[in-house]
C-alpha cells in the first residue's frame, strides 16, 4: 500500500480506502449488498492486512446500521484505522431531521460516535450543499466538536466549486477550521470534476477522495453492452451514478479491456490506476462484494501506467472544452498556475481553439 497526505493536513491515508456501502443492507441499500457483521470483518480484515487505513461510512447508510457494523468489528483495534463518516443527509421525518444547522450536525455526531464504539470521528464530511444554513453557523458547529475532540479533521462531499471556496473563505474570516478534503464523484466516465473541483484540490489544498471510482462497477470490466450481471446493483434497479452517453462509456470499457489485457491485469485495475495518476487525488474509496474485489483493487495502487496508456485513456475519456476554460487555454497559458494546469494539462494537444 502507498500513503499520501490529506490535502493541506499532515495526515496520511492509504492511496485507497475502504468503502461501507454494502454494510447493512437495509432499504434501498439492500439493493448493493447485504453484509452483516461475519462478511464485513472478513472484508475488513482483508482490507487491513493489504495496509487500507480508512473506512469510510456515513449515518445515513443502511439508516445507521453500516456505523454500527464498523463499530462492532473494530472493536479493539479502533487505533488501527482512521475512520470517516458524514452527517446531511435526511435520516428522519422532522423538519430538522436533515441540513447542517449546529443543531443537526451535533445531534448526529454524537449519535455516530455511539454507533461507532469511539470516542471520535477522525474525518466528519459534510455529506451534501445545504444552502439553507449559514455557513459560519455550519463551520463553527464543526469547531465546536472539535475542540470537544469529538471530531479530528473536516471535509465535504457533492459541493460545487463555488460552495468550497465560499467556505473557505468564511473559514478564513472568522478564524474557522477549514476543509482539508472534498469527497467526490471523479472517474473515467465522470471527469466533470476536473473543471473546478481538482483545481481547487491543488490550489487550495482541499485534497480529493473519490467515492465510487469504478462507477458502480460500470468500470470493472465485468459489464458489457448487452446486459448487466445479475448479481449487479443495476440489474436490482440502482441507478447511480448516471450514465448520459451509454456508447461513451462503453468506447471507454474497450479501451481498459485492451490495455489490461495487453498487460495481463484487470479493467478495474486500469481504471483505479488512472483515477490515482489525476492531480490532487489522496484516495479512491472502493467498495465490494467479496474479498477477491478488495484483493484486485489493492494491487492496482502498485500499477504505473505509461504515457501511451495514459493518453488513449484521456483521448477516449476527455470531457468538452468548455467556456471559458478554452478562451484561457488560447490567450492565458504562459500566465497559468499548477492549480490551472489541473485542468488544462489534458488540452495541449489541441494547440488554438
Amino acid at each position: 500500500m502507498k500513503y499520501r497526505t490529506l490535502g493541506r493536513s499532515g495526515l496520511k491515508v492509504s492511496a485507497l480506502s475502504m468503502g461501507t456501502f454494502s454494510f447493512g443492507g437495509v432499504g434501498d441499500f439492500a439493493k448493493v449488498a447485504t453484509h452483516g457483521v461475519t462478511e464485513a470483518r472478513r472484508l475488513v480484515d482483508t482490507c487491513l492486512d493489504g495496509g487500507i487505513n480508512v473506512i469510510d461510512t456515513a449515518n445515513m447508510y443502511s439508516f445507521g446500521r453500516s456505523e454500527e457494523i464498523v463499530g462492532e468489528v473494530l472493536e479493539g483495534r479502533r487505533e488501527r484505522v482512521l475512520i470517516s463518516s458524514k452527517a446531511r443527509m435526511r435520516i428522519g421525518d422532522g423538519p430538522n431531521d436533515e441540513g447542517v444547522s449546529r443543531y443537526h450536525l451535533v445531534r448526529e455526531c454524537e449519535r455516530s460516535l455511539k454507533r461507532l464504539r469511539t470516542d471520535h470521528i477522525d474525518i466528519y464530511f459534510l455529506h451534501e450543499w445545504d444552502g439553507v444554513t449559514p455557513l459560519d453557523e455550519t463551520l463553527s458547529a464543526l469547531d465546536s466538536l472539535m475542540r470537544q475532540g469529538k471530531i479530528r479533521y473536516i471535509g465535504c462531499s457533492n459541493y460545487s466549486g463555488w460552495h468550497i471556496m465560499k467556505a473557505l473563505g468564511i473559514a478564513e474570516t472568522h478564524h474557522l477550521p477549514r476543509f482539508v478534503t472534498q469527497q467526490i464523484h471523479y472517474t473515467l466516465e465522470a471527469r466533470e470534476a476536473e473543471y473546478e473541483l481538482l483545481p481547487i484540490a491543488v490550489d487550495q489544498g482541499v485534497g480529493v477522495m473519490v467515492w465510487s471510482p469504478l462507477a458502480a462497477g460500470l468500470l470493472s470490466g465485468r459489464f458489457g453492452r448487452d446486459k448487466f450481471p445479475a448479481d449487479s446493483r443495476q440489474a436490482a434497479g440502482w441507478t447511480e451514478p448516471p450514465i448520459r452517453d451509454s456508447e461513451r462509456l462503453w468506447r471507454i470499457v474497450d479501451v481498459l479491456n485492451d490495455i489490461a489485457a495487453t498487460r495481463g491485469v484487470t479493467a478495474a485495475q486500469i481504471s483505479i490506476a488512472w483515477t490515482l495518476s489525476r492531480p490532487g487525488i489522496a484516495s479512491l474509496v472502493v467498495g465490494g462484494t467479496e474479498e477477491a474485489h478488495f484483493r484486485d483493487n489493492i494491487a492496482a495502487v502498485d500499477i504505473t501506467l505509461t504515457a501511451e496508456e495514459l493518453d488513449r485513456l484521456n483521448q477516449v475519456s476527455r470531457p468538452p472544452y468548455l467556456y471559458p476554460y478554452w478562451h484561457q487555454h488560447n490567450f492565458a497559458r504562459d500566465r497559468f498556475c499548477e492549480g490551472d494546469w489541473a485542468l488544462h494539462a489534458g488540452y495541449e494537444d489541441l494547440g488554438k481553439v
